[in-house]
């Protein structure tokens, strides 16, 4: 092999090694970063990883949240209308945080089934309801009415 091929074989080795490690620690790096979304049926059956950073969201269940009153601790429960989740947050809430308005919060799961909140996000006016939230309440009524229709047509059968 002619030395100038020779060396413009090396520079081309060189750089198509450094494009894959290149390539290989962009994709290390995003994957490290990624906030998967769960809804409160997905985390109750447990299809949710514990100890990994994930985005859940729904709605505030009324007459659940409990604050701490020497502490900036808030407990509530988060639902999707077909199950819910209860969350632990510590901190200042976003002053839209109420009973009944929908919610996303990001944090991780514990072993016991709780979701540890380090940043909750509400929602910022009454039209408005974050995309994955409202799919995840679309799915969980649809869930509903096919249970109800099921239910109904057993009942019309039986007599």
């Amino acid at each position: 092999m002619h030395p100038i091929r020779k060396k413009r074989l090396t520079i081309v080795l060189f750089l198509v090694a450094g494009l894959a490690i290149a390539v290989g620690l962009t994709t290390y790096a995003l994957r490290q970063n990624i906030n998967l979304f769960y809804d409160p049926s997905e985390i109750a059956a447990g299809n949710v990883p514990v100890d990994v950073r994930i985005r859940a969201g729904g709605m505030v269940e009324e007459g659940s949240v409990i604050r701490d009153p020497e502490s900036l601790k808030v407990e509530f429960r988060v639902t999707d209308f077909s199950a819910s989740v209860p969350m632990e947050y510590v901190g200042i809430l976003p002053d839209l945080f109420a009973e009944g308005q929908g919610i996303v919060a990001m944090g991780r799961m514990d072993a016991s089934g709780r979701f540890i909140a380090d940043q909750v996000l509400a929602k910022h006016d009454e039209q408005y309801m974050p995309p994955e939230v409202a799919d995840a309440l679309e799915r969980a009524s649809k869930g509903q009415h096919k249970a109800a229709d099921a239910q109904k047509a057993a009942e019309s059968t039986a007599y």
